[in-house]
């Protein structure tokens, strides 16, 4: 089968109720519903062209939901068989979603996190000699953004003040920081969240898919003017659902990540362009927080 990809997503200035306007990247429009999917096709097609995989061959990442599913449709798109190591817990949502593509799934202990998935993952691939993207520590996850993402950002918003978003691998963010010069890089923290996966827009939390400890890839010394925002989970679901209800179909990181560009933008005032990223669609946490009471 021919892989195929959204060559871009919309940048849309979104404005709820009296607040200031911010520019958002509607991620949640990608094949598999994430902005997991530009990391999923950039890893692999390198892996591809490197003579790393061929058809047939064995892909196995550790990943607590959207990598995984976007993972799974691209290994499906380019031949390849795909494992995903999940920590026992994830919404089913997920899971039936990845087999949907024809993944195979190892749950991990739940207690463990995302770290003894990752533990799983390395031991697998020395065990099956299957390839391992390492979406936390692969650089290609940065540059996934840095020349896709950020680039089309640049073409509806030329001169961008800040970006904002949660740090799960870091890839998005410092990503997009490298891609858009001179801008103000921003993390937006969850404060009281009740889990510590640590994956970018996935895991089944009060805030999934936003950690409060970050990957490799996240390092502060190079993001230099770097700032965070804290930001509260009830705050950033009840956000969600105003954003879902103005007609966006997003997660709760979609919701911390408006709130805390939101703060940024009061501050900047209104001339600023303040940017940030809707990462992934609703309907894979129909099982969780966001919809109780719907």
């Amino acid at each position: 089968m021919t892989p195929y990809s959204v060559s871009t997503t919309p940048t849309v200035r979104v404005a709820l109720e009296s607040g200031p306007g911010i520019w958002c990247k509607l991620e949640f429009l990608n094949p598999s519903g994430s902005t997991k999917d530009r990391v999923a096709r950039y890893i692999l097609d390198d892996a591809g062209r490197r003579g790393m995989l061929h058809p047939g061959d064995l892909v196995i990442e550790a990943s607590s939901g959207s990598t995984s599913i976007a993972m799974a449709l691209a290994c499906a798109q380019r031949g390849y068989r795909f494992l995903a190591v999940m920590p026992d817990g994830v919404s089913n949502e997920r899971t039936l979603m990845i087999r949907a593509f024809g993944g195979e799934i190892r749950m991990t202990a739940g207690a463990l996190g995302i770290g003894g998935a990752l533990r799983e993952s390395e031991r697998l691939g020395a065990e099956l000699g299957g390839f391992l993207p390492r979406q936390f520590s692969n650089r290609l996850n940065v540059e996934a953004h840095r020349t896709g993402t950020a680039p089309e950002i640049l073409a509806v918003v030329p001169h961008v003040a800040a970006v904002v978003s949660g740090v799960g691998t870091g890839g998005t963010l410092v990503g997009l920081f490298e891609g858009c010069p001179g801008s103000v890089p921003v993390f937006a923290r969850p404060v009281d969240f009740l889990t510590s996966d640590p994956e970018c827009c996935s895991f089944s939390g009060r805030i999934p898919g936003v950690a409060d400890r970050v990957s490799g890839l996240f390092d502060e010394t190079a993001l230099p003017g770097l700032e965070t925002v804290e930001v509260r989970a009830e705050d950033a679901l009840a956000t969600t659902r105003r954003i879902i209800a103005a007609g966006f179909p997003v997660g709760p990181s979609s919701g911390l990540n408006y709130c805390a560009a939101v703060a940024v933008a009061g501050r900047l005032g209104p001339d600023a362009a303040v940017v940030t990223v809707f990462p992934d669609r609703m309907e894979r946490y129909f099982s969780t927080e966001l919809f109780r009471g719907v």
